[in-house]
């Protein structure tokens, strides 16, 4: 089976992420994933060693590509102008939608219209997303596939394995709180800030790492708050740190007896959560959907209410100043993920329901087809 995936960003972002390790899974079984995108986010480093990667905006090109390639499907990902392509390169094969924006406002243009294609059925990478999607369209099956982490890659690294030599590195006595992605308004960077003036304000042995960021939209707007809040003393900014490295990014924080932090207002699912979990780092993060059915509150994290700095902070305390419940909500981080969101477990579900719905092939010709 060859498959094309379409989607307008190459980001370092959560679906890239989702899409590599589907891509590796699915390669072992017997299935070829290629990649169209408009734009490069600096998200290629991740993709490049997985999968064929194409990126252009030419129109003509990218009909040509589709033309050329005899995909078994075609999945589009919240890109609206795809349904136009696909139409001009006549493909008459299955289409599969994944709805992945969480803001309704976002995702509605890329649902309005199929402009004449008419789409198999719809994955979206959580229960809140289904529900978001339901609202917006009607007559099309809307299934929930988690997203994967690839725990051959992720996993809770033993101390002699850990990288110490490359940034970021690790300060003495110091507990480590990783906030890990874009600094956008989605992100809610702002809060960030405030949670660190609070910490500054009450003690001395808490470092937070922001990791992330190189070419977020708000990235200079970020900096100029940074510096006038005199809060690079305690935020170290790590802008681009290379998707190879995060394993050692949380095998440090999880050696310092830190955790994750999130202050994101709006997700349809959340990959860092996943990676941050299967590392054996515990999450806080805000009881929200989808966030509140990945991390299990009180057992692989803590989470607080709404975008509440002080109930954030407090959170913070209570997991980092207790080793023994960091060390059992570690534990319990990496069981949870191994059992739901493991990278074999999830990328099983969409290969069923892929070849459910594309013709099975033996030796390179479809069921019922002759050569």
């Amino acid at each position: 089976m060859k498959v094309l995936v379409i989607w307008r960003l190459l980001t370092v972002g959560g679906v890239n992420a989702g899409w590599r390790n589907r891509s590796i899974y699915f390669k072992k079984h017997g299935i070829e994933t290629e990649f169209l995108y408009t734009t490069d986010h600096g998200g290629l480093h991740i993709m490049r060693d997985v999968a064929k990667v194409y990126l252009t905006k030419d129109d003509e090109e990218i009909v040509k590509i589709i033309k050329n390639n005899a995909y078994d499907a075609i999945i589009v990902v919240d890109t609206k102008a795809a349904y136009k392509w696909i139409r001009r390169a006549k493909y008459k094969g299955p289409v599969f939608i994944e709805a992945r924006t969480p803001e309704l406002i976002k995702l509605s243009p890329h649902l309005a219209s199929f402009k004449g294609i008419e789409p198999q059925l719809i994955i979206v990478p959580s229960n809140y997303q289904k529900r978001l999607v339901s609202i917006l369209v009607e007559d099309i099956p809307i299934h929930v596939i988690y997203n994967g982490v690839d725990t051959s890659f992720f996993r809770a690294l033993l101390p002699e394995e850990i990288d110490y030599a490359n940034t970021p590195i690790l300060p003495k006595d110091k507990k480590i709180v990783g906030w890990i992605g874009r600094v956008d308004k989605r992100k809610n960077w702002p809060m960030l800030i405030e949670v660190a003036k609070k910490i500054k304000s009450e003690r001395t042995d808490i470092e937070l790492w922001l990791i992330g960021g190189a070419q977020s939209v708000q990235r200079d707007e970020f900096a100029v708050v940074w510096k006038e809040e005199q809060l690079d003393d305690i935020i170290k900014w790590f802008p681009v740190i290379p998707y190879q490295q995060m394993p050692h990014v949380y095998a440090k924080i999880r050696q310092s007896g830190g955790c994750t932090l999130a202050t994101t207002k709006a997700e349809s699912f959340g990959n860092t959560f996943i990676e941050s979990m299967i590392c054996g780092v515990p999450v806080v993060a805000s009881n929200i959907r989808p966030i509140n059915e990945i991390v299990d509150h009180g057992k692989t994290g803590l989470l607080y209410r709404g975008q509440n700095v002080d109930d954030a902070v407090k959170q913070l305390y209570n997991i980092i100043d207790q080793p023994e419940l960091h060390q059992q909500m570690s534990r319990a981080a990496i069981k949870r993920v191994e059992e739901q969101f493991a990278i074999q477990v999830v990328a099983e579900q969409y290969i069923k329901l892929l070849k459910s719905k594309v013709p099975f092939k033996e030796n390179g010709v479809a069921e019922g087809e002759t050569r």
